[in-house]
């Protein structure tokens, strides 16, 4: 499958993950509602591997990568991001949230020596500015505390690092699928656990509601759009597939003009316009110009 393809479908999926969280988080504990799309997405992962036979013995060094990677992607992350929602609007944590593609560039200069692309920091700059153009009216409510903004700032840096670790992931010859799989199911035990100690209290939605968020949340949300985005990170690196948390919020608001009958201001648009432009500047790549006829020494 092309890298493209592995790129929109993250872009897509993770969009439309904004609906189903609402949905999800209505019906039970932010800490419980995450914990439920883990557990799912591992039993469904593993289960799945186990049935078609491809799911391989791996040594106690890949399983410690893979612990670092369900800490890191599929659990400390999300109940920071989470934690911050409850206090901040949704537009100051998808520009918050944007920044995932600095913190990558940071992080792989700092821990892997990995040198950005020169064309990453106006492409940011644009994403930024256009999801910040997104959300203008959001931001303007300003009733966000400074903890707030502190949570998702590490949950935004949480999910940085985990992104690096899934580079040190693939050096340790893990499978992606089956790799992806027992780091979802460590990342829903490290929830199971947060959620004992912190005395969540623990209830089954009746709702089925609750139960097609989380089967969309535990399955393309997770287990489809985790694997396409680490496709992407590994063919064109963490700093430029940090750049699809820009785009998230796009095809978020997109899903509410049809959901939710979201009214697209000029603001609004010239925003996605930006966040787009972004991209572009990011990912435009020139086409050589063909050589046209034959060389005067090479003529017969």
């Amino acid at each position: 499958m092309p890298i493209s393809v592995h790129y929109a479908l993250t872009v897509l999926i993770w969009g439309l993950t904004w609906t189903a969280i609402r949905l999800q988080v209505a019906s039970a504990p932010v800490d419980v509602a995450v914990f439920y799309r883990f557990v799912l997405a591992a039993m469904v992962a593993l289960g799945g591997l186990a049935l078609i036979r491809r799911l391989p013995r791996l040594s106690l060094a890949q399983h410690r990568w893979l612990i670092l990677q369900g800490l890191t992607l599929y659990s400390i992350n999300f109940l920071l991001i989470y934690r911050a929602a409850e206090t901040m609007t949704s537009g100051l944590l998808a520009v918050v949230f944007s920044l995932a593609a600095l913190f990558n560039a940071f992080n792989g200069w700092l821990l892997l020596r990995l040198r950005p692309s020169t064309r990453l920091y106006p492409a940011v700059a644009l994403g930024i500015i256009g999801v910040a153009l997104l959300f203008w009216h959001d931001l303007q409510l300003g009733n966000a505390t400074l903890a707030s903004i502190l949570f998702a700032l590490a949950g935004t840096y949480w999910f940085s690092l985990g992104n690096l670790i899934s580079l040190k992931v693939r050096a340790a010859d893990i499978p992606l699928l089956a790799g992806n799989a027992w780091a979802m199911f460590y990342g829903a035990v490290a929830l199971g656990l947060w959620c004992l100690v912190n005395g969540a209290q623990w209830l089954i939605p009746s709702s089925s509601t609750f139960w097609g968020a989380t089967a969309f949340l535990a399955i393309p949300g997770s287990i489809v759009a985790f694997y396409s985005y680490l496709t992407v990170i590994r063919t064109i690196g963490a700093d430029k597939a940090g750049y699809a948390t820009v785009l998230f919020p796009i095809v978020a608001l997109s899903a509410s003009t049809w959901l939710e009958g979201f009214e697209w201001t000029l603001t609004a648009v010239l925003g996605a316009v930006l966040a787009l432009l972004g991209n572009l500047v990011l990912f435009w790549r020139r086409t050589p110009a063909r050589a046209v006829g034959i060389r005067a020494d090479k003529a017969p």
